[in-house]
């Protein structure tokens, strides 16, 4: 490792740092709109996060999502979710009036997608209705944030507007001419849908207007925002549509290979994405410039990231098209250092958390050691009664980032329900203290993470609640019923808060007693 390197790339590698956070996605925050929001639900819970002691808070990926409701299926890599935008936000810029957003009736403990999407698109056109209406200076931020983020902005707004047009379905299924990019084609397209165009672009600059402010609050409370960036892209995309070159694909623009990973933990058949898998020798010609540019428009908006999938940075499991399961296909070689070195020198430090799990082989490992990012523990997978199994806390570096489950776990609950008595056995035997229920297994399972030497502590707000089954956020292989889960008011109230707060400060993981870190 060169020693020209940074001392530290992120504040975890700061000495002696210690520090703890939630894992909550934003669509999981209770607020009166059908959905968690940037907005003030947003800041309450950075409140809560800060009065527990906690210095960070993960969230899943922020894109538009498509198929299934999946933020790993996102449209595109640099656009945001338009339904995380604040309708009170929209209220506070004079872009809807309050009675816009009042009377509303949605349910509290899960997301109706479609009808939050119509609710929010009622909003999104008055706003563009009443945008001049709403002051020069507001007027002139949005064309200035039209101007910088062209490169990508005018692709996903004419995509958007396309997808509308032609009924959502795949855009392979567009017309050939607009399939293949014809320049007179896209021209025509952008003047026929030119509102349409506008309403997309519209969207994502009011939301990364209320994203800045909320990175902004967080920042003031202390509070680090992580991240979360799938390695594959969605076939349906503007990605892939605007940037076909940079994949495998064959003459109608089809991938020749599609993504996923051969048997696992999650399924004994493997789990088949479909996503198309990247030409890296085109991407390694231009520099790693559009992954370069995937980072630096994540990093607009949290201080970490998460890189999904780590292992396919050293090799991906490539799935020939047709291929019934994942069970069929090949390790192919992913750009290894080479794409880290040129991030690492344009953005000049490795602001990544590496998920590691799975089949991890040792150029894995060793790609992740070289450039000194923290890997994941998850305490769920500890208990098989093995003294070397490397999830126990024991075996762990303290470059490390420990959680008592994942979105794609089940609660702690109720990964405890369903456990084998002997597994059972084995962590109450571990945790030297007699059986309990779950409840208790999720409790004791936080209180393990925030004591082991791991340098970040985080657990799902599912698992500080003893909540059950009913609150998973995913099941892996499963099409429908997923990323709907939402707190309520209550479960933000509750007792367990404090109790996270004395545990936060009796494992020396409380802000205040860490060295002031400015990166």
């Amino acid at each position: 490792m060169s020693d020209s390197r940074p001392a530290a790339n992120t504040p975890l590698q700061e000495p002696g740092y210690r520090a703890s956070g939630m894992l909550l996605h934003v669509t999981s925050l209770p607020s009166p709109y059908g959905i968690g929001d940037v907005g003030p639900c947003a800041f309450a819970w950075i409140d809560r996060l800060h009065d527990a002691g906690q210095s960070w808070w993960q969230g899943l990926p922020l894109g538009p999502t498509g198929y299934a409701n999946s933020p790993y299926q996102s449209l595109s890599s640099f656009a945001g979710n338009w339904l995380l935008i604040s309708p009170d936000g929209l209220v506070a810029d004079g872009l809807v009036k309050p009675a816009d957003v009042a009377g509303l009736s949605f349910a509290d403990d899960a997301v109706d997608y479609d009808a939050v999407s119509a609710f929010k698109l009622r909003l999104l056109r008055a706003a563009s209705a009443n945008l001049a209406a709403a002051g020069p200076e507001l007027k002139l931020a949005f064309e200035v944030f039209c101007q910088k983020q062209a490169h990508w902005l005018d692709d996903y707004a004419l995509f958007r507007a396309l997808k509308v047009k032609y009924g959502g379905v795949h855009y392979l299924d567009w017309p050939q001419q607009l399939v293949r990019r014809d320049e007179s084609a896209l021209a025509e397209a952008r003047r026929e849908l030119a509102n349409l165009v506008g309403l997309a672009r519209l969207a994502q600059f009011l939301l990364y207007r209320q994203g800045e402010r909320l990175k902004q609050y967080a920042r003031a409370k202390g509070i680090r925002l992580i991240g979360d960036l799938p390695f594959f892209v969605s076939p349906d995309s503007s990605d892939v549509w605007a940037n076909p070159e940079l994949f495998l694909l064959d003459e109608q623009r089809r991938p020749h290979f599609v993504a996923g990973v051969p048997p696992d933990y999650f399924s004994p058949l493997g789990q088949l994405w479909g996503n198309p898998v990247y030409d890296w020798e085109a991407l390694r010609r231009t520099g790693y410039r559009w992954c370069i540019d995937r980072v630096r428009a994540l990093l607009a908006h949290v201080d970490l990231i998460r890189l999904d999938h780590f292992r396919g940075f050293a090799a991906a499991w490539h799935i020939p098209v047709g291929a019934p399961t994942a069970q069929t296909g090949q390790w192919v070689p992913g750009p290894g250092a080479e794409f880290f070195r040129a991030v690492e020198k344009d953005v000049g430090r490795m602001p990544f958390i590496a998920e590691d799990l799975g089949m991890i082989t040792p150029d894995v490992t060793a790609l992740r050691d070289e450039f000194r990012l923290p890997g994941m523990r998850i305490l769920q997978f500890a208990f098989d009664g093995s003294p070397k199994n490397p999830y126990l806390p024991e075996n762990y570096s303290t470059n490390s980032i420990v959680y008592t489950g994942t979105h794609d776990n089940n609660t702690t609950r109720g990964w405890f329900d369903e456990l084998p008595d002997d597994q059972r056995q084995n962590m109450w035997r571990y945790l030297k203290r007699s059986a309990g229920d779950g409840g208790d297994a999720a409790k004791e399972l936080v209180r393990l993470a925030w004591a082991s030497p791991a340098v970040l502590a985080l657990a799902p707000l599912q698992d500080l609640l003893g909540l059950g089954a009913e609150a998973r956020m995913n099941v892996p292989g499963r099409v429908d019923g997923n990323w709907r889960w939402r707190a309520t008011d209550e479960m933000l109230s509750s007792s367990a808060f404090q109790w996270l707060g004395d545990l936060t400060k009796t494992c020396n993981r409380s802000p205040a007693r860490q060295p002031k870190v400015t990166a």
